[in-house]
């Protein structure tokens, strides 16, 4: 086995995608990377791995089989990780953050206003990436990086309280009390926890 897919296994639901239980684009970004049994499992090992993640989240469209994958794309997608994590981490315990490499990726991030017609043929105004390939497919992630760091509450930018796991997420339920990135995987896995207890007689 390779160490590629020793990182790859193991992750939330077995599965070799990130989740996506962030419910925002920047917590997704930081769940990239998880905790498994103690071990760092990094989703991201290749460019390709960086484009499917991207496609997957709407921010590009799918490329279909066999599309070139730009140069660097997975060295400069883990240093805006890198990036988004410390600033995130920072802003989260109001501490400033240096905010110097971030805005490097929104500076590169070149777009211009784009008159389209939507799917009834009705006018719609969006933007279009206009700059070098990897700025433009990653500078919408550090524009939520960006967003979320300016305009978010960071009362409800919260870790998963399971002791095994690192995943982020911004809290949009009604009652602002989540506490786990997945009540099948995290929440689960607490209970299960708390019963082992109860039943060998150990306090709670």
């Amino acid at each position: 086995m390779t160490s590629s897919e020793t990182q790859r296994e193991g992750g939330k639901g077995d599965t070799t995608e990130a989740p996506m239980v962030g419910d925002h684009l920047a917590m997704d970004l930081l769940n990239t990377e998880a905790r498994s049994q103690g071990q760092v499992v990094d989703y991201w090992n290749t460019g390709e791995d960086v484009l499917r993640w991207l496609e997957r989240h709407g921010v590009v469209p799918p490329s279909g089989s066999g599309s070139a994958v730009p140069a660097d794309l997975l060295l400069r997608g883990r240093a805006l990780r890198r990036h988004a994590r410390e600033l995130i981490a920072r802003r989260k315990e109001e501490k400033a953050g240096d905010i110097r490499g971030l805005n490097e990726y929104l500076h590169a991030y070149l777009s211009a206003p784009h008159l389209e017609r939507d799917s009834e043929g009705n006018f719609a105004l969006a933007r279009i990436a206009r700059g070098d390939a990897i700025s433009s497919l990653l500078g919408p992630v550090a524009e939520a990086v960006a967003q979320l760091l300016a305009e978010g509450d960071f009362a409800l930018v919260k870790q998963c309280e399971h002791p095994d796991c690192i995943l982020w997420f911004y809290d949009r339920t009604k009652s602002h009390k989540r506490r786990w990135c997945s009540m099948a995987q995290c929440g689960n896995r607490h209970k299960a926890t708390r019963f082992r207890k109860r039943s060998s007689g150990k306090a709670t």
